[in-house]
């Protein structure tokens, strides 16, 4: 597995992987990696001959100092799971090296940023759409892969791709969830034993709404009962919970036959912020 960490470097191996007529895929991650890491890596190894892996907090998609202080870190632990998964080249760069300047373009996704993540976190998706762009220039892949638990930022950067005519195929791949049904995470390493024994109550709930939604309950009796299961443990802050659109994720008043209905939720658990999601 080759180790980059500038972007001229990057460019030139996929330049030169291109010319030989080599596919690439590009996963892009923020580190700490686990299985659901591990698991685009793969699938990338299969759709394609080479697969670019990058490790990079990205300081610009955080709106709150704190959670990007305490974003864990562990390049030599990620860098020693990627090749076995697949990964042939890996992108290690510095805040620098993404940003020798501050980017002075602004990214406005519409309505589709100004619910839920966008609601809540200002400026996270132009924080994103900036370092994807940034990326798929340095890595030039023919496909790019993100987890469905961030369906949010799936449905930004399937809209980046498309409105700057990026010649990339965007694959999204299932959530990977613990035994226990609690989506896989980095923050959830930040959880205490506590904590992490109460957080599947947010994929119970999600569960339970989707049941709900199956049998036709109203969005707004859906929502309120999500919200009022998380209430009710003293160990949750809930920030919020959607009934959306599956393509538009603008929140529902009814259901229209046929169109999927997306299940968001965030809340704070011990001081960490856990987001999941389930189409219902």
């Amino acid at each position: 597995m080759h180790v980059f960490t500038t972007a001229a470097a990057l460019r030139a191996h996929a330049e030169t992987q291109r010319r030989a007529g080599r596919r690439l895929g590009l996963v892009p991650t923020m580190g700490a990696l686990h299985a659901g890491h591990l698991a685009l890596v793969q699938r990338a190894a299969a759709d394609n001959d080479e697969v670019i892996a990058t490790v990079f907090v990205n300081p610009t998609q955080f709106n709150n100092p704190d959670d990007l202080r305490h974003y864990p870190r562990q390049p030599e632990a990620d860098a020693a799971l990627l090749a076995p998964a697949g990964c042939t080249a890996l992108f290690l760069p510095t805040v620098e090296e993404i940003y020798p300047q501050p980017a002075a373009l602004r990214f406005d996704f519409g309505p589709l940023e100004r619910v839920m993540e966008g609601a809540h976190r200002p400026g996270h998706f132009n924080g994103v759409a900036t370092v994807v762009s940034k990326l798929f220039h340095l890595a030039r892949p023919h496909r790019a892969y993100f987890g469905q638990k961030d369906a949010q930022q799936v449905a930004v950067v399937r809209q980046l791709i498309t409105d700057l005519s990026f010649d990339i195929e965007l694959v999204a791949c299932p959530t990977l969830r613990e035994a226990d049904g609690l989506a896989m995470s980095s923050r959830n390493a930040r959880l205490s034993p506590e904590a992490r024994a109460a957080a599947p109550l947010l994929h119970q709930v999600l569960q339970a709404a989707a049941a709900q939604v199956r049998q036709g309950v109203v969005p707004a009796q859906v929502q309120a009962a999500a919200l009022a299961a998380l209430a009710a443990n003293a160990a949750f802050t809930p920030e919020y919970f959607e009934v959306a659109d599956g393509q538009t994720l603008q929140p529902l008043v009814g259901y229209a036959a046929g169109r999927p209905v997306l299940l968001c939720v965030a809340a704070w658990l011990g001081g960490v912020r856990l987001i999941d999601n389930v189409v219902a």
